[in-house]
């Protein structure tokens, strides 16, 4: 799993390396890449390529599209660490949702962890002037749509193969980021390839690792180092971006992490009866 937050956190870094090609137009290499390797994993594998549901299997690829292309959005026009931290509100969209989509029970608890998580993301937006409340706007919606993503992916889990679910994701992103692209197309030049194909590389291998971790080991130990990701942001950040913070956006990111893992830990406590 640090493997895999690794990886993620190197895509993270190439796509602030290609602040001059459109996030959209980044989602759709990436895709690309994802769509043919999905597609030779599935044939290989002989599992029915378009599986069973497949209005929800869209719906998984529209929102998690939605998704991607505005979490890519933030991290070119926010600090590295900030874009990952507002992210992390996803857990928190997943378990509301959770609430509605899939029936599940959320304890009165949790409410005042949502709470601290988000009154962390006010502190980083309120105390760091390099985020805009449009760009903070932009983060929550992708936090938002990734919460909604990983119910409609529970929702099929008992029905299609993994890879089936990943393989939607760029079987509907592909023609909705080409069209948008063709309006703010931006040629790569020379490195830019390279970080391009980069960036379908690492992602690769940050959900191989990911999938090996959730398979092999305990899930409340496994999920709770996806949070070493903001310790590899602020170290990417301040490296290769000369990223700095002050102590109250530092404190929002606390607050952030803090109720997102104690969300976590509560949802999964086992009842007492009393």
């Amino acid at each position: 799993m640090l493997l895999a937050g690794f990886f993620f956190a190197l895509m993270n870094v190439t796509v602030k390396f290609l602040p001059h090609i459109p996030a959209i137009e980044i989602i759709l290499f990436r895709s690309i890449f994802s769509f043919v390797f999905s597609y030779l994993l599935l044939k290989k594998q002989q599992v029915p390529v378009l599986g069973k549901n497949k209005k929800l299997l869209i719906l998984r690829g529209v929102v998690g599209s939605i998704g991607l292309i505005t979490f890519f959005y933030t991290l070119q026009h926010i600090p590295l660490a900030s874009a990952v931290t507002i992210q992390y509100l996803g857990p928190v969209f997943t378990s509301i949702l959770g609430i509605f989509i899939v029936r599940e029970r959320v304890r009165p608890i949790q409410f005042f962890y949502f709470a601290v998580a988000f009154s962390g993301v006010l502190m980083i937006e309120g105390f760091d002037p390099r985020i805009e409340p449009l760009f903070l706007g932009i983060g929550i919606v992708s936090a938002l749509f990734s919460g909604l993503a990983y119910n409609v992916i529970r929702k099929l889990k008992n029905t299609e193969h993994p890879v089936v679910i990943v393989f939607y994701f760029p079987l509907v992103t592909i023609p909705i980021a080409g069209l948008v692209s063709y309006f703010f197309w931006v040629v790569p030049q020379g490195w830019d390839w390279v970080l391009l194909l980069l960036i379908g590389v690492l992602t690769q291998f940050a959900q191989y690792y990911m999938t090996m971790a959730y398979q092999n080991a305990n899930l409340a130990k496994v999920a709770s180092l996806n949070y070493v990701g903001i310790i590899y942001a602020l170290g990417f950040g301040f490296v290769l971006f000369d990223e700095t913070y002050n102590v109250w956006t530092y404190g929002g990111m606390l607050l952030v992490l803090s109720g997102v893992i104690l969300n976590f830990l509560h949802s999964r406590a086992p009842a007492t009866n009393k």
